[in-house]
This record gives structure tokens, sequence and C-alpha cells, in this order.
């Protein structure tokens, strides 16, 4: 697997920048009900770990999806900015916020179980459930 990267975005309209010191280039899908619900569609999402930082704080909205995590987006566009987790504060921030695409790579899909019929993705990744992505969360949790 490749090294982390340094990535810096914004949301549309500017409003807010986005700096990640830790982007696994490592890119994922989500087809949750949740997320498609969200965005219209599967969250392609990076993980940014913990250690993200953000200009225009006063432009975030934050929504609070489910016990375990909280969704963010900007008050004056609608950018999504991140899903992150209560816990330890570990944001999955939506790939296409990064200005510099050409380090990441599309690896994995959860929610798998969920995903609707009406659309696939070409590339071979590494596909789980709902369940295996929760039973994995657990095992790091140990």
């Amino acid at each position: 697997m490749a090294n982390n990267l340094e990535a810096q975005g914004s949301c549309l309209c500017g409003a807010i920048q986005i700096m990640a010191k830790a982007v696994n280039p490592s890119v994922g899908a989500c087809h949750c009900s949740t997320c498609r619900q969200w965005g219209g569609g599967p969250l392609l999402v990076t993980d940014c770990g913990a250690e993200v930082m953000f200009k225009g704080l006063e432009n975030i909205t934050i929504f609070n999806s489910s016990d375990w995590a909280e969704r963010g987006f900007c008050r004056t566009c609608g950018t999504h900015l991140f899903y992150r987790l209560k816990e330890n504060h570990q944001h999955f921030v939506p790939v296409g916020l990064f200005a510099d695409s050409d380090n990441f790579i599309f690896d994995h899909q959860v929610f798998i179980d969920e995903k609707p019929g009406f659309y696939c993705f070409a590339n071979e990744t590494h596909n789980m459930t709902g369940a295996e992505l929760f039973a994995q969360f657990e095992k790091t949790e140990k």
C-alpha cells in the first residue's frame, strides 16, 4: 500500500478550506442507504484520520447521522465535507474535495450488500458487507 499523503482542498464555493496531514490514498465507495440518501449515490471517500484542519469553521454544519458518526457540510453551498466517527474523530472525506487526485486508487467498497442493482463500478475492488465492516472495526478496538 502506498504511503499516506498530505492534501488540501475546498468546498464548491470556497468558504471552507480543508487540510489533511495523513490522507490514505485508498478510495472506497460506501453503498449504505444513508450515504446514498445523503448524496444521491455512493459516497466515494478516503480515510484522513484525525489530523484534519478546516478554515472557515463558521460555515460548517454538523448533522448527527447515527450513534457513532456525524456528517459535515458547507452551510453556504451544501458541499459534503466529511463523515466523522465520534469516538476517535476519524474523518472520511469525499475524494473529490482534494485538488490533486492523481495519487488516489479506488480499491474497496463497503455495504456492498446494500448496493442497488442499477449501477456498478468496473474496478476490481475488495468488497465488504455492512456486517463485515462493523466486525473489522470491532477487531481494531480490541
